[in-house]
C-alpha cells in the first residue's frame, strides 16, 4: 500500500482519499473506459501509438526512478510469431512456448529426461520419483541459465536443447539412487558456435494464467505477466505498466565471458511463462499453464505427469501437493501431504525447505471421464477410443481461478 501510494494515477485507482476500498465497493475507472474505447476503434495502433503511447513515455519518464523509453521504442515494437517446442512423451505431443520464454524448452527437457524411467509404477508418494523429477529440473535449470534469451539478440541451441539425444544423455545422469552432488549446463548441438556466462535473474512470482477451449475445439494457453503484483505500480490510462526488465540477468557477464541474458536494447528479456497444450493423434487433449514465476516450469511439468504417468484427473493434477528442485535445495510445499517425503528426500542427499508454493495452474482436459481413463492411452502409447468427447476443467486451489463452462 505504501508503495502504490507514491504514484498520483496508482494511488488516486487503489487507494481514494489514502484508504484501500473496502470489499465490495463500486469502483469506476472513466481512463481505463477511455482506453478500451481506443483500442476498439484503432487497434494496435491506437495503443503503440497516439495519445496512450504520449501518456506511457511521459509516466515513465517522470519521477525519481526515470526510465529512458521513447515515443520511437513503442512504435517501433513489434508482436513476434515464433516456432513452438514440441516433444514426445509417452505418445503424447506436448508443445509449449520457445524463446525468449526457457519455459516451454525446460518444460520439454524434464519431461524427455524422466521418458526412459518407469514413473508410473514408481508413483506419486514415491522419494524416487521426486529425486527423478528433481534432478531432471536442476539439469533443466543449468541449461536454462547458460543458454536461453531473445533469440534475435543470441544464437540459442533450441533444437539441440530438446533433440532426443541429448536430452537422454542427460538423463543418463539419473540413473543413480541419490541426489546429484553438482549439476553443470550440458554441451548441445549448436547452429553457431558460442558459449555464455552464467546468469543471475531474478523472477517474482506473479503472474496470470488463461487455458480456453471454445465451441469449435479451438485451444488458447496464455499466460500474461507484469511480472510482480503491480508491476512497477505506474499507472497509466487507467492500467498498470509492467516491471519486466527484472527478467533480465542483474549482471552481463560472468568471469569475462558476457551473458546470454544481459540487458540489450530492444532486447525482450527471458521469461518463465510456460503455457502448454498436449496434443494426440494431432488434437488437443490438455491445455494447461500457471503463474508462479521460475516455479512455473515445475508447475507446469508436474501437472503433466500426474495426468500422463500417474492416471490424475485434471483437478487432481492441477491441486496435487507440489515439491521443486531448481537449484540444489527442494522446496516442498508447506501443510500437504508432501512434507512427509522430507526426510526421505533427506536422506538421498538433498536440503529441504518448506513453504508456501502458490501455483495457478488453470487447465482443461479434452475427452477426460475419469482417472481410469484420463490418459487415453494404452501401455504401448496407443490411443484409448473410449476416450468420451466433453471437457473437464481444472482450477488450481491456491488461487482465485475457477473452471467454467457452458
Amino acid at each position: 500500500q505504501e508503495r502504490l501510494a507514491t504514484h498520483p494515477q496508482t494511488a488516486a485507482y487503489f487507494l481514494p482519499n489514502g484508504v484501500a476500498l473496502a470489499e465490495g465497493s463500486v469502483l469506476i475507472a472513466p481512463h481505463y473506459a477511455k482506453t478500451l474505447r481506443i483500442l476498439a476503434e484503432e487497434g494496435a495502433a491506437g495503443f503503440y501509438t497516439g495519445e496512450i503511447a504520449r501518456e506511457i513515455v511521459a509516466a515513465v519518464s517522470a519521477g525519481a526512478n526515470r526510465g529512458d523509453l521513447s515515443l520511437l521504442d513503442l512504435a517501433a515494437y513489434k508482436v513476434k510469431e515464433r516456432n513452438p517446442i514440441c516433444i514426445d512423451y509417452r505418445g503424447f505431443e506436448v508443445c509449449g512456448m520457445g524463446p525468449p520464454s526457457s519455459g516451454g524448452i525446460a518444460v520439454a527437457q524434464i519431461l524427455g529426461m524422466l521418458a526412459p524411467f518407469d514413473m508410473t509404477g514408481l508413483g506419486a508418494t514415491s522419494a524416487q520419483s521426486w529425486r527423478l523429477i528433481g534432478d531432471a529440473s536442476r539439469l533443466a535449470f543449468a541449461d536454462r541459465g547458460r543458454y536461453l534469451a531473445d533469440e534475435d539478440f543470441v544464437p540459442v541451441p533450441t533444437t539441440g536443447l530438446v533433440e532426443r539425444s541429448y536430452v537422454w544423455q542427460r538423463a543418463e545422469l539419473l540413473k543413480g539412487t541419490r541426489a546429484l552432488d553438482a549439476v553443470e549446463p550440458g554441451n548441445p548441438k549448436w547452429d553457431h558456435a558460442m558459449d555464455w556466462g552464467v546468469e543471475a535473474t531474478f523472477e517474482q512470482a506473479s503472474t496470470t494464467h488463461l487455458s480456453i477451449v471454445d465451441g469449435y475445439g479451438n485451444a488458447l494457453s496464455m499466460t500474461s505477466s507484469i511480472e510482480n503484483a503491480f508491476g512497477s505500480r505506474v499507472m497509466v490510462a487507467g492500467f498498470l505498466l509492467n516491471n519486466q526488465l527484472t527478467d533480465f540477468s542483474f549482471s552481463s557477464q560472468n568471469d569475462g565471458v558476457p551473458v546470454a541474458n544481459r540487458v540489450e536494447p530492444g532486447k525482450r528479456p527471458r521469461s518463465s511463462m510456460a503455457p502448454t497444450i498436449v496434443r494426440q493423434n494431432g488434437k488437443p487433449v490438455l491445455v494447461l499453464g500457471s503463474p508462479g514465476g521460475s516455479q512455473i516450469i515445475g508447475y507446469v511439468a508436474q501437472a503433466i505427469i500426474g495426468w500422463v504417468d500417474w492416471g490424475m484427473t485434471v483437478q487432481e493434477a492441477v491441486a496435487q501437493p507440489h515439491l521443486s528442485n531448481r537449484f540444489g535445495t527442494f522446496e516442498i510445499e508447506a501443510e500437504t501431504s508432501a512434507v512427509a517425503l522430507a526426510p526421505e528426500l533427506e536422506g538421498l542427499g538433498y536440503q529441504g525447505k518448506m513453504g508456501e508454493m502458490t501455483s495457478g495452474l488453470q487447465a482443461i482436459a479434452l475427452g477426460e471421464a475419469d482417472a481410469a481413463i484420463a490418459r487415453g492411452v494404452g501401455a504401448a502409447g496407443q490411443a484409448n477410443p473410449a476416450r468420451p468427447a466433453r471437457l473437464t476443467g481444472g482450477a488450481d486451489p491456491r488461487r482465485e481461478g475457477v473452471a467454467i463452462g457452458q
